[in-house]
């Protein structure tokens, strides 16, 4: 929300020496986010005043259309001679009164004025645009062209407002009474503790059988509904300037008369409003849900199908407009030069004919039905963004009543007799708030007579003693229960009032075991040549689609968020790897080819078991009861480590080629974080989506004394490559933290290095070519007893020799005793064992023997 200074000081009587920044710290205070101060017509400088068209010659001989001009100013100049001017727009005429800007001046910017030969002339001086001047578009796509009433040599800089300031404020959604110059001037009118006027505070007359018929077919959706005609209006009228700079200044393009003035009402009071061309309305206005595939073109020109769901205003006909959305073209308004809608023929002849007569809307629509019809048609408003956050119901009938004064005074037209105003029965909303609970919430002692005053500063009727009863006021839905109105008081009383306390942990303590160990796997990552990514928790249907994840895969029941941040990722992931193909393929996009990346995260996975959730106190801490409810009301929340690999993992260069990334590496990025736990994996080949069938290998780790899944790496299928558009290769690895953490032996203790030497042998065993040398490993391992300190396999060949379905496994196997030298009859005795255990499991020969 915009809020100009000098259209705020309306309401109230600012001290002439407060500054737009001064009112900016003020605001900020009391809560509001005011985050700057735009400076309109900073620098600039006259003379700039309004001068008269005399003459215009057209300069042909150049490529693009000159005009050579005379100009009074009146005495501006100093002479009281015509200006001599060169422009090149061509939306004015002789006689027109525009915006001159003379020699000497400064316009916004720094541009200096000075007379300059230019097409073979001198221009002294020119005649300014909205943009020259930084006015904001007016719609001209021009020249500024007066009325004609303001006389020649008046100061524009004044007569334009265009020396001002602008606060721009991030209205939160639980405010949306700011939304509104009413309600930043009360916020205003608080925080300077000084009066204020309220625009809404009018006469208007009472309902009466003599205005427009009206019918609410469902009070809930629309619980106020308020109509008044006005007549006879010119239809050749336009918007004054005051009325054009004001909302230009508060971001809104002037459109025509009718139309400005309904948006000046809405910024102005807060309450969207709509007016209808009255002979184009065809008999009752109507206000019901759509029927299903009924159509309805809006203002925009677009025709939109409804859903059932979607509130709409109706006559005879059928829809005429999306409630608290956007109006229909069949009953727009025209003037004589401008209409909103593109429609053709019936547009231009009611663009021709231009409207005289006025029926004005304003009414109240339920919230949520507005935000989801919104929504649902992608078709945000200003008047949607208000009735989304919430308007003041009671100000229906004030702003219609100033509507129709702004029409009276500025379109010459006539208010009718008949109001129409159909009100659903409903009461004040009352809270019972003990009046010491804002002190227990703050941890200051305010008092009630603080209380009681803060709460009616915004409007609130407080009544009682040790317990309040707090009657809220109507432009405040956002007031729902204590903790609201404490919220209230302590804002008003500022936030930065509230004591500092820095909490004393006990001696001992720091990050958990977990904490820790989640901070090494990240180290250690970063240690191996990977880059951390950190991505949103959130995921679509169509990315698991394109994992191709089968129907009953488990990592397809996910957690859908009420109000997702974007249509196409509305629910909570359940795995780390879309998040990172998408950081892969956007570096690999921009010419980063080589790419190892990782991320550690939670994901989500439900159990259809969780309850609903409870509401915790907020005046003391919750129960051990209350807590335990509330986290059974939450999915499993596993942290999980993943890595994606592509491009060179060794690069070339006078060393050595280098070498692609591969699915080891992927193995090896597990591998190295299991290590931090002091986790030894158990790898086999394994099917799993979305790895490549034959090149996939399931992680295993002893949790709890069971052999347990702990996750997968390995390369990825080409037909997810294609779908995520990810280069050729691509490897991934994805594990469960929180079961390697189980999996871990609690602390790690440094290895014993024993000081006598090692004793290496090799050996090559020849097995089926189906059998998994992580087999062969372990029979190894198992067999050679504990002198065995390390083994490592080092060539896998295959040939004609070892005959068809065989391969080699060559693996070198280290020997040390902590107390000795061994001799090489133990080392070769353990490696003899260790031969016959892996004969004995896999049916492994001994290469040669």
């Amino acid at each position: 929300m915009r809020a100009p200074l000098s259209w705020l000081r309306e309401y109230v009587e600012l001290p002439a020496t407060e500054t737009g920044r001064d009112v900016q710290a003020r605001l900020i205070s009391a809560g509001l986010e005011v985050e700057t101060v735009e400076q309109v017509g900073a620098g600039l400088k006259g003379p700039l005043v309004v001068g008269k068209v005399l003459t215009v010659e057209e300069l042909t001989e150049f490529k693009k259309p000159i005009r050579f001009c005379t100009l009074d100013v009146g005495d501006a100049n100093g002479t009281g001679e015509p200006q001599e001017v060169i422009c090149g727009a061509r939306n004015f005429a002789v006689g027109d009164k525009v915006v001159v800007v003379l020699p000497g001046a400064v316009l916004a910017g720094g541009f200096e004025i000075s007379a300059r030969k230019t097409y073979g002339r001198t221009s002294h001086g020119m005649i300014c645009s909205s943009a020259e001047l930084g006015m904001g578009d007016d719609g001209s796509g021009g020249i500024v062209v007066l009325p004609p009433e303001y006389e020649v040599g008046t100061d524009a800089v004044e007569l334009l407002q265009l020396v001002d300031e602008v606060l721009d404020i991030a209205v939160t959604p639980d405010r949306g009474y700011c939304l509104s110059m009413r309600g930043i001037a009360r916020e205003t009118a608080i925080s300077y503790g000084l009066p204020l006027r309220d625009p809404a505070l009018i006469d208007v007359p009472a309902p009466n059988s003599f205005g427009h018929r009206v019918e609410i077919a469902d009070p809930v959706g629309c619980d106020h509904f308020t109509m008044r005609t006005v007549t006879g209006i010119d239809p050749e009228a336009r918007s004054p300037i005051w009325l054009k700079r004001r909302l230009q200044k508060a971001g809104m393009r002037p459109i025509s008369l009718a139309v400005d003035i309904t948006n000046y009402v809405m910024l102005e009071i807060g309450q969207p409003l709509h007016a209808y061309d009255r002979k184009l309305v065809d008999g009752t206005i109507g206000v019901r849900r759509a029927e299903q595939g009924e159509e309805l073109t809006t203002l925009d020109g677009v025709k939109r199908v409804l859903d059932a769901a979607d509130l709409v205003i109706t006559d005879e006909r059928g829809p005429i407009g999306l409630a608290g959305v956007m109006g229909g073209a069949d009953t727009e308004i025209a003037d004589g030069e401008i209409v909103a809608s593109p429609l053709a023929s019936s547009a231009a002849e009611r663009a021709a004919r231009g409207t005289t007569e006025v029926v004005v809307e304003a009414a109240h629509f339920d919230p949520v039905t507005v935000a989801r019809t919104a929504r649902r048609h992608k078709l945000s408003s200003e008047a949607s963004r208000r009735f989304e956050r919430g308007v003041d119901p009671h100000a229906a009938a004030a702003a219609a009543q100033r509507t129709v004064d702004l029409l009276v005074l500025l379109a010459g037209g006539s208010a009718e007799a008949g109001v129409t105003e159909v009100v659903a029965p409903s009461g004040p909303h009352t809270i019972t708030m003990a009046a010491d609970h804002p002190d227990k919430v703050a941890g200051v002692g305010y008092g009630r007579e603080t209380v009681v005053r803060r709460l009616q500063e915004i409007g609130c009727d407080a009544v009682g003693q040790d317990e309040l009863i707090v009657t809220v006021p109507s432009w405040r839905p956002d007031l729902r229960e204590i903790n609201d109105l404490a919220e209230e008081v302590i804002r008003l009383e500022g936030y930065e009032n509230l004591p500092s306390t820095l909490p004393r942990p006990s001696s001992g303590r720091g990050l958990t075991g977990r904490q820790r160990l989640h901070r090494r796997v990240g180290r250690a990552l970063a240690g191996a040549g990977y880059v951390e990514a950190l991505n949103y928790p959130f995921i679509g249907g169509a990315q698991l689609d394109q994992l191709g994840l089968p129907a009953d895969d488990d990592r397809r029941r996910t957690v859908t968020l009420v109000n997702p941040l974007a249509d196409t990722e509305p629910e909570m992931r359940t795995t780390l790897l879309p998040g990172l193909f998408g950081v892969l393929r956007r570096n690999d996009g921009r010419g980063s080819h080589d790419l190892a990346l990782f991320e550690t995260g939670l994901v989500f996975r439900p159990t259809g078991e969780e309850s609903a959730p409870v509401r915790l106190p907020v005046d003391r801490r919750p129960t051990d009861e209350e807590i335990a409810t509330l986290d059974a009301a939450l999915p499993r929340q596993p942290r999980r480590a993943a890595v994606v690999l592509a491009g060179a993992r060794e690069q070339a260069g006078w060393w050595g080629k280098g070498r692609p990334a591969d699915w080891a590496d992927a193995v090896e990025a597990a591998r190295t974080v299991a290590a931090e736990a002091g986790v030894e994996l158990t790898v086999e080949a394994d099917q799993h989506a979305p790895w490549h069938p034959g090149r996939c290998a399931a992680l295993y780790a002893t949790v709890d004394a069971e052999r347990t899944l702990v996750g997968h790496a390995g390369e990825l299928h080409p037909r997810v490559i294609k779908a995520y558009g990810l280069p050729e290769r691509t490897c991934a690895m994805e594990i469960d933290l929180d079961l390697v953490e189980r999996a871990g032996t609690g602390a790690l203790t440094a290895p014993r290095i024993s000081t006598f030497p090692v004793a290496t042998q090799d050996v090559a065993l020849v097995v089926g070519q189906d059998v998994p040398a992580a087999d062969v490993e372990r029979a190894l391992h198992e067999g050679a007893g504990e002198l065995l300190e390390s083994i490592r396999l080092f060539d896998v060949f295959t040939g004609e020799q070892l005959g068809e379905g065989r391969k080699s496994l060559a693996y070198a196997l280290r020997f040390r005793a902590a107390d000795r030298t061994l001799t090489v009859e133990e080392a070769s005795a353990a490696r003899d064992t260790a031969v016959s255990l892996a004969a004995e499991r896999t049916g492994a020969v001994l290469r040669g023997g």
